[in-house]
């Protein structure tokens, strides 16, 4: 039963809708791809399996976001921090563990934002986040890439994490310079008077080589993860030999948008827990998408404040936790034929 409910979420995560001027027809061959390397098995209920596994009452999971930068998108976008606040809510409420938010400083207004509309709080001090269970705490990348290896190691020495979720965290190529996902170079962090764009994917290759448990969600494949299937996103990805990141995950789950990947996560570990309360509502959705939105995580497509996320109306995202949710449920369910069949 775990695989039947993980691969209705699979397909609910991973409907392709795109402007057509957006690479298409894309995402099919990615997730075959990611597939493959957990045995051809639903990603969503493999990860889920694997957070059950690994985190327990009172462990550290880092959760790292933050796609966008000025002049477009000066905090960053609406696809990224709602899924991260959904994930760690999640984490939270089912098993009990502390959320560590892991962003630049330019992108904490919405992911913040995000997290306190699903009643998760960020506290500043990681100890009232741990010893008094009230919620998740937030750390700040360095604002210079040199400083990014050590403060990577000291990270993961101090919160000691059980694992790590990247979301729409974008990842360097092989010429080690993060890309959009149409291949446009944002930053080279080996210029020396490189500032005001952080690559952080060194928290990633740091927590691989200390065996902790890495899931990468995106979309496009230049996101943290999808250096687990390189060579796909080189075929299938327009300039995928540019923007395809090679910085990889233990389960890459390539999505429609970041934030379906969170959800669907959210739902397996829902379902393996018994406990479909933990998944946030529609009503839930809506509130968490417009004060994101409103603490300046703009639209991508048209870096806007309207009500969309990634061109695809909030209502679209709210409809996908409503069928998330039912799925869920109907799967935890008693087994009936009903009255009339």
């Amino acid at each position: 039963m775990p695989d039947t409910t993980g691969e209705a979420i699979d397909k609910i995560c991973t409907i392709e809708a795109k402007n057509r001027g957006m690479p298409i027809n894309v995402l099919a061959p990615m997730y075959a791809a990611a597939r493959k390397l957990v045995g051809d098995r639903p990603i969503t209920m493999v990860a889920a399996e694997k957070l059950r596994e690994n985190v327990g009452q009172g462990d550290s999971v880092l959760v790292l976001t933050g796609a966008g930068y000025a002049p477009q998108m000066p905090f960053g976008e609406s696809d990224g921090p709602p899924g991260a606040a959904a994930i760690a809510r999640a984490l939270y409420r089912g098993l009990g563990a502390v959320p560590v938010y892991v962003v630049e400083e330019c992108h904490a207004g919405p992911v913040v934002a995000s997290s306190h509309a699903l009643g998760l709080m960020v506290k500043e001090h990681f100890e009232d986040a741990k010893d008094k269970r009230l919620g998740s705490t937030i750390v700040y990348a360095p604002r210079n890439q040199t400083d990014v290896q050590k403060w990577a190691k000291d990270l993961l020495d101090k919160y000691q994490p059980k694992a790590l979720i990247s979301a729409e965290r974008i990842g360097p190529g092989k010429d080690g310079i993060l890309h959009s996902a149409t291949g446009i170079p944002f930053y080279d962090p080996s210029s020396p008077s490189a500032t005001g764009i952080i690559d952080i994917s060194a928290v990633v290759t740091e927590a691989t080589k200390r065996g902790i448990l890495t899931i990468g969600i995106g979309d496009h494949g230049n996101e943290i993860g999808f250096g687990a299937i390189h060579d796909t996103v080189v075929k299938t990805m327009p300039r995928g030999e540019f923007l395809g990141t090679t910085t990889a995950c233990d389960i890459v789950l390539p999505v429609m948008m970041s934030n379906w990947g969170c959800y669907g996560i959210e739902a397996a570990l829902a379902y393996l827990l018994k406990k479909p309360e933990i998944i946030h509502t529609p009503a839930q959705e809506e509130r968490m998408l417009r004060q994101c939105l409103d603490a300046g995580g703009l639209e991508a497509m048209m870096c806007t404040t309207d009500f969309l996320v990634d061109g695809l109306d909030g209502e679209t995202s709210m409809a996908v936790m409503q069928i998330l949710g039912n799925i869920v449920r109907k799967n935890l369910e008693v087994p009936t034929t009903g009255v009339a069949h």
